[in-house]
C-alpha cells in the first residue's frame, strides 16, 4: 500500500509540472509570422490561410509585436479604419509577453487569465521558436486530467499495472 501511495504522489507532481515543452512537442513549433510594413488586410488573409487567431511580428529575426483577431475588431472594425491601408505597425500589440519552453503551465495560465491575453510566444535564446494560445493550454491540462482520472480510477478498483 505504501508503494502505490508514494508512486500515485510522484504521479501528481508529474502532473503539476506540466511545462511549455510539453504543448510544443504535440502542437509543434510552426511560427507564422508578418512584418510591421504589411496591410492588416493581408495579415488577416495569411492568418485566414493558416487556420491562426494571432501572428508575430518579427523583422530581422526579433519579435516586435503580435496582432490577433481580436486587435483586428477592436482597433480596424469598430475604429472604422480600412484593413487595406492601416498597416499592422499602427495597430499591433508592442508590449508582447512571452514565455521559455520550461515555463511551467499553471504560470502560463495565470498569465494569460490576469493580463487577458489569448497568446504567448514561446521564447528560447531570443530567438521565438513558438506560439501557444490558451486553448492550448486548456486541452494540455484537461488531457492530464483524464490520465490522472484513469490512474485513481484503476487503483480505486485494484487493477493499476
Amino acid at each position: 500500500m505504501f508503494i502505490s501511495y508514494f508512486f500515485l504522489n510522484l504521479y501528481f507532481v508529474k502532473i503539476l509540472d506540466m511545462t511549455v515543452n510539453q504543448i510544443l512537442s504535440t502542437k509543434g513549433n510552426d511560427v507564422y509570422s508578418v512584418v510591421s510594413t504589411i496591410s492588416v488586410y493581408d495579415a488577416i488573409k495569411i492568418m485566414s490561410e493558416k487556420n491562426v487567431g494571432a501572428i508575430l511580428v518579427i523583422e530581422e529575426g526579433q519579435l516586435k509585436g503580435i496582432f490577433s483577431e481580436r486587435d483586428y475588431a477592436r482597433k480596424v472594425i469598430l475604429k472604422d479604419k480600412s484593413s487595406k491601408t492601416t498597416m499592422i505597425k499602427e495597430i499591433m500589440v508592442s508590449n508582447v509577453f512571452t514565455v521559455q519552453p520550461t515555463d511551467d503551465l499553471d504560470n502560463c495560465m495565470e498569465m494569460m487569465i490576469s493580463r487577458r491575453i489569448r497568446h504567448l510566444p514561446v521564447v528560447e535564446d531570443d530567438k521565438v521558436i513558438g506560439l501557444i494560445s490558451i486553448g492550448d493550454v486548456v486541452k494540455c491540462i484537461i488531457e492530464k486530467q483524464k490520465e490522472t482520472i484513469q490512474l485513481l480510477d484503476s487503483y480505486i478498483n485494484g487493477t493499476q499495472a
